[in-house]
């Protein structure tokens, strides 16, 4: 057992044998339908959620976890007498990071000897779902609680992602729109591509499902280029488009991908179906040292 535990929330949307082998410990984000609240993490697939996205006339909405549920995470794993490095949804969409900061503030008010340092990822899904892996390895190989957050710091930096919407409705919406605001109206009937950069951020506007593939797969060439050969993909509701992806990339890299997972129905509430993602990351930042 490495003497610094990896905590992070839920929406990486990790592969469920990914996060058992990395060691995480997960804290559930929620999602609300109508009077009915759902711990994300208690949901068995996704399917029901995203068909009733689909077919209802009233968004979902989210919600973080409670400094309660921090505190439930972080508590057993300070009475082994492990200090903790936890790594966030990015605090420019969601305050789950700000909610671990209180609850990490209160084990100090506590006593507790162990240790917790909060990082925000600025990322989400995929793109924190990296950074938790380069910080787990840092941890397996072990460095102290320090150095393990500066990997953390330091995947956040080299980790890239870039992601198609199929339309910009569930976003506007939802108001987690951020910079892309300047987007809506004309440009709903396009296929947006974006990043996250603390916020989101638009790349482009492009104004076909094809033409939204072609730029994926340009982008995992340019990560290819750059030297980001730890590349991996996500989607909403596009196995085969995803698939289809991933044999690009298996060309590109001449490697497999990390991981190849479906976005769950947190960050899903407000970019909607259809969305394909990718990124890329140094092989560094996942070394045992």
């Amino acid at each position: 057992m490495s003497r610094v535990a990896v905590v992070t929330d839920t929406t990486h949307y990790l592969p469920r044998d990914v996060v058992r082998d990395a060691g995480l410990t997960e804290v559930s984000l929620y999602v609300r339908e109508g009077d009915t609240l759902t711990r994300e993490a208690d949901m068995p697939t996704f399917d029901a959620f995203y068909e009733r996205l689909r077919t209802s006339a009233e968004l979902p909405t989210t919600s973080q976890p409670s400094i309660g549920d921090f505190l439930t995470a972080y508590e057993p794993l300070a009475a082994e007498g492990r200090d903790i490095v936890s790594v966030h949804l990015s605090g420019g969409i969601s305050g789950t990071v700000e909610s671990a900061r209180q609850a990490a503030a209160e084990l100090e008010r506590r006593g507790v000897s162990s240790r917790v340092i909060v990082v925000d990822s600025g990322s989400a899904c995929g793109g924190l779902g990296g950074i938790v892996l380069a910080t787990a390895a840092a941890a397996r190989g072990g460095l102290d609680a320090d150095e393990v957050a500066a990997r953390a710091q330091a995947a956040h930096e080299a980790t890239k992602i870039w992601f198609a919407v199929d339309t910009l409705e569930y976003l506007r919406r939802g108001g987690r729109i951020g910079s892309v605001q300047a987007w809506v109206g004309g440009a709903l009937k396009v296929k947006p591509i974006l990043t996250l950069e603390n916020e989101l951020v638009p790349i482009e506007r492009v104004r076909t499902g094809r033409r939204a593939f072609e730029r994926m797969v340009d982008y995992l060439r340019s990560r290819h280029d750059d030297g980001a050969t730890t590349w991996f993909i996500q989607h909403i509701r596009a196995p085969e488009e995803a698939e289809r992806l991933v044999e690009e990339g298996r060309r590109i890299f001449g490697t497999e991908p990390l991981f190849v997972s479906e976005i769950g129905p947190v960050i899903g509430a407000h970019v909607g179906p259809g969305l394909l993602g990718v990124a890329g990351m140094p092989p560094s930042m996942l070394e045992e040292r």
